[in-house]
């Protein structure tokens, strides 16, 4: 019997929808195109921003258990390995070991910084998407009552009340549709956001132990340039 209920509402349900998509006018085809591409976008976004892909367990332990001064060899070794946006700042940070401590920290910032806007793809466009369905839509009933009342100024006789109501509410189509996008695009728009911030700091503390840990005891003069040789061109000893 449930299912014969639900058999027999659908197609209610389905022309219902198609009619208040239809009766909304011109306007509801973008505010369509902007409900596909949020949704595509939170749905790509929660699957990038998935712990796994971005601090990875296995890593971030490693970084904790390596005692200040040891050799960060086995977690070279880990990150090379991996595609997560904490190993891609973790190379960084073990390849510039040789050199000075400022250097390194600049390059890892400018890696940190090529990792966020990776991390911050597409919700840009979440934002722009949160700002203009509310104008789609309040342009869409505007445009309704527009016609609604240019119709009513052509007919003769009186007019009829059920009419103009009518007429109003099918205009409103658009503002309830535009506000439906928004409202839920500005839910995932906050959340992806604090999402990225609250990895990006927790990416921040561990890479800041990892150098922390990495130069312990280790004196200036140990990065100090050697001269090089007359005729000759230093050259760089690469990192494990």
């Amino acid at each position: 019997m449930i299912l014969a209920a639900i058999t027999i509402e659908t197609p209610e349900t389905v022309n219902t929808v198609l009619g208040f998509f239809s009766k909304g006018g011109l306007f509801m085809w973008p505010l369509l195109a902007c409900s596909i591409v949020s949704v595509t976008i939170m749905i790509l976004r929660g699957l990038a921003l998935r712990r796994t892909k971005v601090l990875p367990a296995l890593i971030e332990s490693e970084i904790e258990r390596l005692a200040p001064g040891e050799s960060p060899e086995r977690l070279s070794r880990i990150v090379h390995h991996d595609g997560s946006s904490l190993a891609r700042i973790a190379r960084v940070a073990l390849q510039y070991l040789r050199s000075p401590r400022s250097e390194n920290v600049e390059a890892v910032q400018t890696r940190a910084r090529h990792e966020m806007v990776r991390l911050e793809k597409g919700l840009i466009i979440l934002e722009v998407i949160v700002g203009i369905a509310p104008l789609l839509g309040l342009i869409g009933a505007v445009s309704g009552l527009v016609h609604v009342f240019s119709q009513l100024g052509l007919s003769s006789g009186a007019s009829d009340t059920r009419q103009i109501s009518r007429g109003i509410a099918e205009a409103l189509n658009a503002t309830v549709f535009g506000l439906s996008i928004a409202v839920p695009t500005l839910i995932g728009f906050t959340y992806f956001s604090r999402k990225v911030e609250v990895m990006s700091v927790e990416m921040e503390t561990l890479v800041v132990e990892l150098i922390n840990k990495c130069y312990y005891g280790r004196s200036s003069r140990e990065f100090a340039p050697a001269k090089a040789s007359a005729g000759t061109m230093p050259i760089s000893t690469p990192v494990a």
